[in-house]
């Protein structure tokens, strides 16, 4: 069965993207590669009860297993041997992709206390975006009595688009909360 948003990209967003930006195909308009999920576990990374659970919530919300992911170096002002697990590490592609978007832009974020929209400034040169989340337990997958600890993730929606503009309005007509007036 094809993901309700992976059909709407198909059959909606990708023909209006192609008119509006006047490309002469539909495969150049902008499309989704992957997502990645960071979760960073700091000192807690050398504690394996704590390392289990973690993964145990990270492979409830993207419906797949992590990776750990090591130091590269020892910094001893952050207290960090090289080889030591410093998080877990979760890429989303094809179906999986489009069903975590889906449950993140309809379901968990709206969750998120005092919710405002995210902030237009995540884009990098690429046309990728990246957020974070301060509590993992907005995900409904999550049983908020188990969690020990509150985490913060980091999501990256990697894009292949020409420029950012071409990528926001991708993110746009995929429902995702911008802020409309950024006040600084």
């Amino acid at each position: 069965m094809i993901p309700r948003l992976k059909e709407t990209y198909q059959k909606e967003i990708a023909p209006n993207l192609k008119t509006k930006f006047g490309y002469k195909n539909i495969n150049m308009s902008p499309k989704l590669k992957k997502i990645v999920i960071n979760m960073g576990l700091g000192l807690d990374g050398n504690d394996s009860k704590i390392l289990k659970s973690c993964e145990n919530d990270l492979a409830l919300l993207t419906g797949q297993k992590p990776v750990l992911t090591k130091f590269k170096k020892s910094i001893s002002n952050f207290k960090t041997r090289k080889g030591t697990t410093s998080g877990l590490k979760v890429s989303l592609r094809k179906d999986r992709m489009y069903e975590f978007l889906d449950r993140l832009v309809n379901i968990a974020l709206p969750r998120i206390k005092d919710f405002r929209g995210l902030s237009k400034k995540g884009f990098d040169k690429s046309g990728n975006y990246t957020f974070g989340i301060k509590e993992h337990i907005i995900f409904p997958e999550v049983n908020f009595d188990k969690v020990e600890k509150i985490r913060g993730l980091d999501i990256t929606v990697v894009i292949k688009s020409d420029n950012i503009t071409h990528s926001y309005e991708l993110l746009k007509l995929f429902n995702f909360p911008f802020i409309e007036k950024e006040t600084n």
